[in-house]
C-alpha cells in the first residue's frame, strides 16, 4: 500500500494520495485550497497516475480543486448527494463567504463547475479505483453528506483496514457541528453507530492532524464516551 498525505491551505487540510504502491495508479482524497502544487509534484516524483478523486464531504477546505484535480488528470469524482450542491457554490452556506474572508483575507476565486464527470456515492456503495476497493460509509452530522471511506488493509497483521474519515473523527477531537451545515443530534448518532462500529484494529486517517486507531478514540476520546 501507498500512502502520501499533505496538509493544504490556511485550514491544514490533509489531502492524501492512495495506490496499491508507487509508481501506479492512485486515488485522489479531498485535494482543498492550494492542493494541486504540491499535489503535481508528488504524483511526478512517485511516478503516480491518479485514478479518481473522493471527496469526504462539500466543505471549501476538502474539495477546492477537485474540479481542477478532475480536469487536469481527466478522472473522475465522488461524494454523496447531500453535500454536491457545495461543489458549484461552495459559499452558499450562510457565513461561508465571511469565514472564509477572515481566513485567507479574503474569499479566494472559486471555479463555479462540478468536477466531469462526477458520481453520487451512498452508504455501503463499493467504489473500485485504482486496483483498491473503497467502501462508502455515510457518517452525517458535520455536513449533511459527509462521507468516510473504508479500505481494506491486508499488508500488516495489526490493522484490519484504513478508514479516511474526513472532518468527522480526529486524533482526541470530532467534527465541529456548531456551523451552518452541522447537526449535533446527527453527529452524535453517527459518532455511536459509524465511528465506533469500526473494529478497534481500523486506522483513522482524518482530514486534520495526525493518524489514530480506533482503539485508541474509543478509550481515550473524551466525544466518543457515548
Amino acid at each position: 500500500m501507498f500512502i502520501a498525505s499533505f496538509p493544504a491551505g490556511a485550514w491544514q487540510t490533509n489531502c492524501y494520495l492512495v495506490g496499491p504502491a508507487p509508481g501506479g495508479e492512485c486515488v485522489v482524497v479531498d485535494p482543498g485550497v492550494t492542493a494541486i502544487d504540491t499535489l503535481r509534484r508528488i504524483v511526478r516524483d512517485q511516478g503516480l497516475v491518479p485514478a479518481g478523486v473522493l471527496l469526504t464531504h462539500g466543505h471549501i477546505d476538502h474539495m477546492f480543486s477537485a474540479a481542477a484535480v478532475a480536469e487536469e488528470y481527466g478522472i473522475g469524482c465522488w461524494i454523496h448527494p447531500a453535500d454536491r450542491p457545495s461543489l458549484t457554490d461552495p459559499y452558499s452556506i450562510p457565513a461561508a463567504r465571511e469565514l472564509v474572508a477572515r481566513t485567507f483575507g479574503e474569499a479566494p476565486d472559486f471555479t463555479d463547475r462540478e468536477p466531469s464527470p462526477l458520481h453520487e456515492v451512498a452508504d455501503g456503495d463499493r467504489i473500485e479505483l485504482a486496483g483498491l476497493e473503497f467502501e462508502a460509509l455515510h457518517a452525517p452530522g458535520h455536513t449533511p453528506g459527509s462521507t468516510m471511506y473504508r479500505l481494506a488493509y491486508p499488508d500488516d497483521d495489526r490493522y484490519d483496514a484504513l478508514v479516511l474519515t474526513g472532518d468527522v473523527v480526529f486524533a482526541g477531537s470530532v467534527g465541529r457541528t456548531d456551523l451552518p451545515s452541522g447537526d449535533p443530534t446527527v453527529m452524535a448518532e453517527t459518532l455511536r453507530h459509524v465511528v465506533l462500529g469500526l473494529a478497534d484494529r481500523t486506522v483513522l486517517l482524518p482530514g486534520h492532524g495526525g493518524q489514530t486507531l480506533v482503539s485508541r478514540e474509543r478509550a481515550t476520546n473524551p466525544y466518543l464516551q457515548l
